[in-house]
């Protein structure tokens, strides 16, 4: 079983600020359906029900067979700003494969207080634990970078998958590599600078969008790299500063990626060992 090759897969291009627009409030918002769906589809290209073609990378791993008695069952869905898919320690009611955007997996204590423990963006699915019976998550899953995938039912989902074992396999094989990588941003964020962690943090999150535009506010960041709003704000000016991005209110453009890498901690370079499994190279 491989991921589809470069060559196989549809063709992207990164473009600055493609379908993102930080709005007066500084909150990142979705441009017009006309702006953000740019892609059209191409003879042979899987779709979904509406005609939207698939993004997703294990929608496009798996064979066709599989994906013929998978599709009536995906319902497409636009993923604006802070859209919840999953709700902490509640029933997994559906999983979402996203085409693009990005959705973070946060958890929350008693307290209120937050920290992002994982990312997933077109390479995988929220809601992974369905594919081994797992009911509840720990997690809240919420749209940060506005996007749009298809999502399908827990019941419908758990019958194709008795006749899909690639699905299964790939669903499976995403969720365990979820889990180291959560891990090691677990590590990071105990053990290194804010500096190096929003470092990571932007290239991650770039390997996963077409565009090296990031959409972000500062309350953002600091949230999902549990730290405070004033940390992250002097962590900001260093990176621009040093010529590595740009900030403007809602927005990160990454201008310098070698030099972003330079100033991230060594737990991108271990993390982006596994953007090849992802189908991120």
């Amino acid at each position: 079983m491989t991921l589809p090759s470069a060559a196989s897969r549809p063709a992207t291009r990164r473009k600055p600020g493609l379908g993102i627009n930080a709005g007066t409030s500084g909150v990142p918002t979705l441009l017009p359906k006309k702006q953000i769906h740019l892609a059209t589809v191409q003879p042979g290209e899987r779709t979904d029900l509406s005609g939207k073609p698939i993004r997703n990378i294990i929608l496009l791993a798996i064979p066709a067979e599989e994906y013929k008695k998978l599709r009536p069952q995906l319902e497409y869905l636009e993923a604006p700003y802070h859209r919840t898919f999953q709700e902490s320690r509640q029933s997994i009611d559906s999983a979402y494969f996203p085409n693009s955007g990005i959705v973070s997996l946060v958890i929350t204590t008693g307290d209120g207080r937050s920290v992002e423990a994982g990312i997933v963006g077109k390479e995988g699915v929220v809601g992974a634990g369905i594919a081994v019976g797992l009911k509840i998550s720990p997690q809240i899953a919420v749209s940060q970078v506005p996007g749009d995938g298809v999502r399908v039912k827990t019941e419908a989902l758990k019958a194709t998958l008795t006749a899909a074992p690639n699905l299964q396999f790939w669903m499976n094989r995403f969720a365990q590599i979820q889990t180291l990588l959560v891990a090691q941003s677990a590590a990071c964020n105990r053990l290194h600078g804010i500096e190096q962690r929003l470092a990571r943090w932007l290239l991650m999150s770039q390997d996963r969008l077409d565009s090296e535009a990031v959409p972000l506010t500062h309350e953002f960041l600091a949230e999902m790299l549990g730290t405070g709003r004033p940390s992250v704000s002097v962590a900001a000016a260093i990176l621009q500063r040093a010529g590595l991005i740009e900030y403007t209110r809602g927005t990160v453009m990454v201008v310098n990626r070698k030099g972003l890498e330079k100033a991230a901690c060594e737990c991108y370079q271990i993390i982006q060992q596994f953007n090849g499994d992802l189908g991120l190279n």
